[in-house]
C-alpha cells in the first residue's frame, strides 16, 4: 500500500489495528518532513561559513523590486549560528505538529503562512534587510494555537497549550522593542497564521471516536424506546376481559 494511499485513509481518533499503523506511518512522515526542513536551514548556514558567503543580501528589503527575492529566500538565511540554533526547535516542532493533523492541508498551510508572511513584510516592514524564519514560526504558532480553541479538538487544544507554555514569549517578539530583530516578520507571521487558521477552520481533524460513541448511544436509546412501544401496542392489542 503506497504513502499516498495511506494518508488519504487516515483519520485522527480512530484507533482500529489499521488505523494505529496508518497513525505510525502518518508520525514517521511528519518527522521526516519536519527535520528535512530544519536540516536544509542548517546546509544554507554551513555553505555560508564553508565558502564565506553572506547569504542577508537576499533578505527582504521592503518595497524594492530586488526585495521580492527575499519572499523565498528570507527564511533559509540566518545572521548567525546563535540566531539559527534559537529558531530551529520551535521550527521542528510547529512543523512536526502541522503535518502530523493537518495531514490534508498541511503542506498548503505551510506554503501560504511562508509566502504570506515575507509579502506583508515586503510590503510593510522597515527599510532594512529582514531575514530568519521566525516569520514562518511565529504563522505556524498563530495557526496551531486558533485552530485548536476553534475546533475545541483535544489535541489540537493540548497544542495550544504547549505553544503557551513554550513560545508565550513570543507574544513580545512582535513590537519594536528590539531594532536589530525583525518584529515585523513576528507580526505579519503571527497575523497570517490567524487568517490561516479560520479559512481552514473546517480542516482541523475531527474526533471520530466520540461521534461514534455518540451514535451508539443514540441507536441505543432508538431501540429502547422502540422496544417500549411495541409492548404498549402488545398489550392495547390484547385487552384484559
Amino acid at each position: 500500500m503506497s504513502g499516498r494511499s495511506l494518508l488519504s485513509r487516515y483519520h485522527p481518533g480512530t484507533y482500529s489495528e489499521e488505523q494505529f499503523q496508518i497513525d505510525k506511518r502518518i508520525l514517521g512522515h511528519s518527522v521526516f518532513v519536519s527535520t528535512i526542513l530544519v536540516v536544509v536551514l542548517w546546509l544554507v548556514k554551513l555553505f555560508e561559513i564553508e565558502f564565506g558567503f553572506d547569504l542577508s543580501i537576499f533578505g527582504i528589503l521592503p518595497r524594492e523590486l530586488i526585495g521580492l527575492r527575499g519572499i523565498i529566500f528570507s527564511p533559509l538565511i540566518h545572521s548567525n549560528i546563535e540566531h539559527l540554533t534559537a529558531n530551529s526547535l520551535p521550527f521542528l516542532v510547529l512543523n512536526f505538529s502541522l503535518f502530523f493533523f493537518y495531514r490534508k492541508s498541511a503542506y498548503a498551510i505551510f506554503i501560504l503562512t511562508y509566502l504570506f508572511s515575507g509579502i506583508f513584510v515586503w510590503i510593510g516592514g522597515r527599510e532594512a534587510l529582514h531575514i530568519g524564519a521566525s516569520g514562518v514560526i511565529y504563522g505556524l504558532a498563530a495557526f496551531l494555537f486558533l485552530s485548536g480553541v476553534i475546533s475545541h479538538n483535544i489535541r489540537l487544544l493540548t497544542i495550544s497549550l504547549i505553544v503557551i507554555l513554550l513560545y508565550g514569549s513570543m507574544f513580545w517578539g512582535i513590537f519594536p522593542l528590539k531594532p536589530e530583530i525583525s518584529w515585523e516578520s513576528h507580526l505579519w507571521g503571527g497575523l497570517s497564521g490567524f487568517v490561516l487558521a479560520w479559512l481552514y477552520r473546517k480542516s482541523a481533524p475531527i474526533v471520530e471516536v466520540e461521534n461514534d460513541d455518540m451514535t451508539d448511544e443514540t441507536e441505543e436509546m432508538e431501540d429502547q424506546e422502540l422496544e417500549v412501544e411495541n409492548t404498549e401496542t402488545e398489550e392495547n392489542s390484547n385487552p384484559e376481559i
